[in-house]
């Protein structure tokens, strides 16, 4: 293993001191920039690198933000992601990703790393559905900021960005039922996540100002697999009293329900209309278009990196702040429109 380049192997090269070798490195403005040249071209020939690290430390930040989210093989995640990067880069910070994969004993170890890592603050959308933040509480004795966004934990301490998943989840419901829906099922996620549960109840707030039956046979909670968009299709294929109306929590399953049951000969939206939620890429191309929620990804990103910078830098306190709802907006196409396409 090669031995890593120092600044006194620098400075031993050129036969100049380490200490003007780190002024030079640093662009101090003592350093002549002849020498400045010289020194980064030895530098550069030498391999070496700065150990930025050290140098934070020294200086009491990493310039790193910690990211922990469930999964990373989501548009929406995805977008979310991008508006964090972007905010970090303007701001000269570095995103550190963890992703839980669906375990919770994983989430508890990445938020151990992220500790051990020295980042600066911690952006989470968290898997687990209880209010349990244990593995939080080192960041919060230790005053590193934390903020929730998506999915998220009732705990006061720590702020929340969100949109407001209940009115998502009404305003999907209430236009299944302005389009003649009688018989309305919901396909949705584990109800202990507050993204899911929120929508639900929104669910059953539309139903019950419509005046429209609900029972316990009408809901599929399930991991919003592709697998289990197939069974809910054969599950409703198999059905003498079919559903007219289907709200899915998740844009990549309402599109593999709605090809399943067309598959099944069950028209889309003539039999059975559908809506989805999160607006992917994937709503504008299934045919019919899907109708769905658009959630704002990106926007919440950018926010939420915007606002614990803000807070590190002394502009703001975060921890001030509750919970910021973002708004969603309700986008009908043509897998629920009976009569025209919009």
């Amino acid at each position: 293993m090669n031995k890593e380049v120092t600044i006194y192997d620098i400075a031993e090269q050129l036969n100049i001191s380490a200490s003007t070798v780190s002024r030079a490195l640093n662009d101090h403005p003592a350093i002549n920039e002849k020498t400045k040249k010289k020194i980064n071209q030895t530098a550069s020939e030498l391999g070496y690198r700065s150990n930025l690290f050290a140098k934070n430390l020294r200086a009491k930040s990493t310039m790193t933000l910690g990211v922990m989210v469930p999964k990373l093989d989501s548009y929406f995640l995805a977008t979310v992601l991008a508006g964090m990067e972007k905010e970090a880069n303007q701001s000269g910070y570095n995103l550190l990703i963890a992703q839980s994969l669906d375990s919770p004993k994983k989430e508890i170890a990445n938020a151990k790393t992220m500790f051990n890592s020295r980042v600066d603050g911690l952006l989470v959308s968290t898997l687990l559905s209880i209010e349990e933040i244990g593995h939080f509480e080192p960041f919060l004795r230790k005053g590193i900021p934390i903020l929730f966004f998506d999915r998220v934990l009732d705990v006061k301490k720590i702020p929340k960005i969100v949109i407001d998943n209940f009115q998502a989840g009404y305003d999907a419901t209430a236009h299944l039922i302005e389009q003649g829906c009688k018989k309305i099922f919901h396909f949705t996620g584990d109800l202990g996540w507050n993204v899911y549960r929120d929508r639900y109840h929104g669910y059953l707030k539309a139903l019950a100002d419509a005046n429209v039956s609900y029972n316990e046979d009408m809901l599929f909670v399930t991991n919003l697999s592709l697998e289990a968009s197939s069974e809910v299709s054969q599950q409703i294929a198999e059905l003498d009293d079919k559903p007219d109306g289907f709200f899915v929590t998740n844009d990549t399953c309402a599109a593999s329900l709605m090809v399943s049951l067309k598959k099944e000969g069950i028209r889309v939206p003539g039999d059975i209309a559908i809506i989805g939620f999160n607006d992917d890429p994937i709503t504008r191309i299934v045919e019919p278009r899907l109708s769905t929620v658009h959630y704002p990804g990106e926007e919440m990103g950018e926010l939420a990196a915007r606002s614990l910078i803000s807070h590190l830098k002394g502009d703001s306190n975060v921890q001030l702040t509750n919970t910021i709802v973002l708004s969603h907006e309700l986008i009908p196409r043509g897998s629920t429109t009976r009569f025209k396409e919009v």
